[in-house]
């Protein structure tokens, strides 16, 4: 169990330790970057709250209940609880002064509801150390990259003033999509391998194809993720914050 568990957090500390060393020319409290994180674990709560009332309504048939919940259960719930709480947290934030923050604060939340829900998924299942490598793999790093461009945008949203309310609702909308895409696509493909017998090619051709196409949607999700980080650090540094190294802006201010 205690394997499972370290395999269940590992890529959640992996990735904001990621996250926190590019974030170079003004490193936020780490304070505040825990209480973030804290806030984020504590998002699980109402999101689940409003799956398990939208779950009420998912068709029965298959391909319609995957898309309704990838978008609308999942996509919807989780990535509206999490925008809200991160727009609690550091909207009127005095530590929210730079084009980064947005993405490192949209993240430490973001894996704060990962971190609960992966160790949710790993304990107690009959195949805990394969769960915790897939989720590991595919689970941890989406969520990661939902709130790339969630924080992309809601940066945007507080500094770029002539398009506030464009990027304000990008924040939240372009999650919401992404996350519902991605779930769908792979909710589509097990509703229809487990719905087909061996001589259904029809079926196992359309899971093939939908395969290749999550595998192309998670590609371009990675490299539109870390062009939008790169973005950031840019502006970041054109704000003009003297060059720091990751942790010698160590602070514990809330």
């Amino acid at each position: 169990m205690s394997i499972t568990f370290i395999a269940a957090l590992l890529p959640v500390i992996l990735l904001l330790f990621f996250i926190y060393r590019k974030d170079k020319y003004q490193p936020e409290p780490i304070g505040k970057l825990l209480w973030t994180f804290f806030v984020g674990c504590l998002s699980v709560i109402p999101a689940s709250v409003m799956e398990m009332v939208l779950s009420i309504f998912t068709p029965t048939e298959p391909v319609l209940g995957a898309f309704f919940t990838g978008y609308v259960v999942a996509g919807f719930s989780e990535e509206l609880c999490k925008f809200a709480l991160l727009m609690w947290v550091i909207w009127r934030s005095p530590h929210f002064d730079e084009y980064f923050d947005g993405i490192v604060y949209a993240v430490f939340l973001s894996l704060g509801f990962a971190c609960v829900e992966n160790v949710m998924y790993v304990v107690g299942s009959t195949d805990a150390m394969a769960i915790a490598l897939s989720r590991g793999l595919l689970a941890v790093p989406a969520h990661f990259l939902f709130a790339v461009i969630m924080g992309y945008h809601l940066s945007l949203a507080r500094f770029d003033l002539p398009n506030k309310r464009r990027h304000f609702s990008h924040a939240l909308l372009y999650p919401m999509l992404l996350h519902g895409t991605y779930d769908a696509l792979l909710m589509v493909s097990s509703n229809l391998s487990a719905g087909s017998g061996d001589e259904n090619t029809v079926a196992a051709l359309v899971c093939s194809v939908l395969f290749v196409i999550f595998v192309v949607f998670d590609i371009r999700l990675w490299r539109r993720g870390m062009k939008r980080i790169k973005t950031m650090q840019q502006r970041s540094r054109q704000q003009g914050f003297n060059r720091l190294r990751p942790f010698d802006g160590f602070t514990w201010n809330v």
